[in-house]
């Protein structure tokens, strides 16, 4: 590799890497670029908000994203089991219902004159109850596993002002202690569900919140997210799903950056780092290779193919309805760190009643 592949960006704090060549470098050697990162709040929380955390004993000691240590392959070989290929291709038909029953709902509203949000309607729910589906948990509040999704996205991604923060860390708090009161339960009775498993590898309390914590936000909040996105791209006109998903991966990925640390000093290209410089890579950018969306290596996301089954499948039940629908208003975006969609796309029917699908 030849050139500066980085450059230090003053406004964020971060040594940041644009070539994916670069990106790909350092996303396949954790040992020099670590994890250690990856879920530390981009903004510092303040005191109050700290102190709200550890009323419910808030920790994210290293698990799966977080974690470039020894621990880190036993807890990814267990979770990955719950997104085996085979796992994901029988849930196939619960996605596809869980969308066709929201597209026809929607359909008929917007026949009727009314004003719909396609984010609410039908790209927010699915993919939070497959998931729930695959990890086995049931009697989940899924409104409530959004809104904790979003809140905690924005606290450790966003740059929230104190006040914000310590609205966002009572609601985090809230859902640390959700995970809490169930893997108290689950100790009592280890089951095969999420909780049941990381229970019998023999995790902590602590780790086990943490793992459960951001899995059950990035396998369902970011595919949501990921989802919204292609409905923006493909509004008013016709698309082929399959291309499109790869298209939004590709230049408009939900997710389009993440963060890593270098351990010792680190050499990208004719770029010198020093020891603990942090660093923002970019996942996605005009004709970025696809999979880069997803990572690469140990850490890859281990729902990559579930996001693209859910993605590919909300296009193609949506497919005869986006092309008859426009915007009302320019969407409001979530423009997080590492996070990117639209917060709503309120739409109305461009087509009569009899002409929607």
């Amino acid at each position: 590799m030849s050139g500066c592949p980085a450059r230090y960006d003053e406004a964020l704090g971060y040594w940041v890497v644009e070539d994916p060549a670069a990106v790909r470098d350092v996303l396949l050697d954790p040992q020099t670029f670590r994890p250690d990162n990856a879920v530390l709040a981009h903004t510092p929380l303040s005191v109050k908000a700290l102190r709200v955390l550890s009323a419910v004993g808030f920790a994210l000691p290293p698990t799966l994203a977080n974690n470039a240590g020894e621990s880190h392959r036993p807890i990814r070989a267990a979770v990955a089991r719950f997104f085996s290929p085979a796992r994901v291709a029988a849930v196939e038909p619960l996605a596809r219902e869980l969308n066709t029953s929201r597209v026809a709902s929607t359909t008929a509203r917007l026949a009727a004159g009314e004003e719909i949000d396609l984010v609410q309607a039908i790209a927010a729910e699915p993919p939070a109850l497959v998931v729930l589906h695959l990890l086995g948990l049931s009697e989940v509040d899924v409104p409530a596993l959004k809104a904790w999704s979003l809140d905690s996205l924005e606290l450790f991604w966003g740059t929230p002002d104190e006040d914000r923060q310590l609205e966002l860390a009572h609601t985090a708090a809230e859902f640390y202690a959700w995970l809490r009161a169930r893997t108290t339960a689950a100790r009592k009775e280890p089951g095969t569900d999420l909780f049941g498993v990381l229970i019998k590898l023999g995790l902590s309390d602590e780790e086990i919140c943490a793992a459960a914590y951001f899995l059950l936000i990035a396998g369902q909040e970011t595919t949501t997210q990921l989802i919204s996105t292609a409905f923006h791209r493909s509004l008013g006109r016709r698309i082929d799903p399959a291309e499109t998903v790869e298209d939004v991966l590709c230049n408009a990925s939900s997710v389009p950056t993440w963060r890593r640390i270098t351990a010792t000093p680190a050499t990208l290209g004719d770029t010198q780092l020093p020891p603990q410089a942090p660093i923002l890579l970019t996942l996605t950018a005009t004709n970025a290779p696809p999979d880069l969306a997803f990572g690469l290596g140990l850490h890859r996301c281990l729902g990559a193919t579930l996001a693209r089954l859910e993605t590919r499948i909300a296009l193609e039940s949506t497919q005869t309805l986006l092309p008859h629908v426009q915007l009302t208003e320019p969407p409001p975006w979530t423009t997080l760190l590492s996070f990117h969609a639209p917060k709503h796309l309120r739409v109305t029917a461009t087509a009569s009643a009899s002409e929607l699908p």
